[in-house]
């Protein structure tokens, strides 16, 4: 879908999103920063975020997520009819395996090595293993694993704490861009045959966004102003493998259905201006020069609902809210919106 026939469709549904009652049984949620809800609360981490600002406008405060508020899975879970955040699997009760459990990691990746440098996080192969370790000691049915919601958005830390930062990965000199994302579409195949092999049969897939365009990127790979084209050059062959592999497993795998999400196109700044965006080159939080996340209880922007970022790297919730409904309607999804695949559970 062209960027202005991205922007168009947000802007005539952004109103009109159907919020469905609870329809699905349970709700699972795999990936990075994005989603993370908490899960990396306790690790011995720099990339956790249970401190003020962040949470500023969650109901609830810091909890770690990494957003001033709600995360693209939460509002999802919303226009999914659950009245209740999906909990991190860290503390959550056995019991929770039958209603849903988010595993995200902020700095997880595809590769077992990715974000070492910046300590403990949970790989999205030792997310799968603790999704298999909850619902094997809740003895969730598999007929109900069958008609649950998934989501798993994960990769961008392959790029941005792997194969753009030279130290301490040396994956740029071993690999060319299509090299590498063919690379990460292997493991990314072997992980959704294993969620599939869970139960998993209703999955949505995130692409990468343009993270090229993140205030962090735009500071270390070009010149504070402008998106990095390398980058996002890379980005997009992976995020095309990756549209490929969904459309494949389609075709291939019995009985599931799986949706590929793009968040890239229409993704970058100058895009978000025309929903209302203003500010699209620089975090809402302060920031210390060479870092990426907030400083704990300093300033943040007034105006938080006209900032594409919240930190350097993480989405505002106004954003996060627009990429939620933009999936959950299908503006941004194939071949199946969010909400079929909750409708038909």
């Amino acid at each position: 879908m062209s960027k202005v026939c991205w922007l168009v469709a947000a802007i005539m549904f952004a109103a009109a999103t159907m919020v469905y009652g609870q329809q699905e049984p349970c709700f699972f949620v795999f990936g990075d920063s994005m989603s993370d809800n908490g899960n990396n609360n306790n690790l011995k981490s720099e990339a956790k975020v249970n401190f003020s600002p962040y949470g500023i406008d969650f109901p609830q405060g810091p909890t770690g997520r990494f957003s001033n508020g709600r995360t693209i899975p939460d509002i999802i879970g919303e226009l999914s009819g659950f009245k209740d955040f999906i909990p991190p699997f860290a503390g959550a009760s056995p019991e929770q395996a039958h209603t849903g459990m988010n595993y995200a990691s902020g700095g997880s990746g595809l590769r077992e090595e990715t974000s070492e440098h910046l300590g403990d996080r949970i790989s999205i192969r030792k997310q799968l293993q603790n999704h298999k370790t909850a619902i094997t000691k809740a003895n969730v049915p598999a007929e109900r694993l069958q008609q649950c919601l998934y989501t798993i958005n994960i990769g961008s830390n392959d790029y941005i704490n792997n194969y753009f930062m030279s130290k301490p990965y040396n994956t740029k000199r071993r690999y060319t861009p299509k090299q590498y994302a063919y690379s990460l579409i292997i493991i990314y195949r072997s992980h959704l045959k294993n969620l599939y092999r869970l139960g998993a049969r209703k999955v949505a897939v995130f692409g990468l966004s343009q993270i090229g365009c993140t205030p962090k990127i735009m500071k270390s790979h070009s010149d504070g102003k402008i998106c990095s084209r390398e980058v996002n050059e890379a980005v997009k062959i992976f995020n095309k493998n990756l549209d490929d592999l969904v459309m494949d497993f389609n075709k291939k795998v019995r009985g599931a259905k799986f949706t590929f999400v793009d968040l890239f196109s229409g993704g970058d700044p100058l895009a978000f201006k025309f929903l209302g965006f203003k500010v699209g080159d620089k975090s809402c939080c302060t920031v210390n020069p060479g870092e990426e996340l907030c400083v704990p209880n300093q300033p943040v922007c007034a105006n938080r609902t006209e900032y594409v970022f919240w930190d350097d790297l993480h989405s505002s919730e106004a954003t996060n809210m627009v990429v939620a409904k933009g999936s959950f309607d299908g503006i941004i999804t194939k071949p199946y919106s969010i909400a079929q695949l909750v409708k038909e559970l």
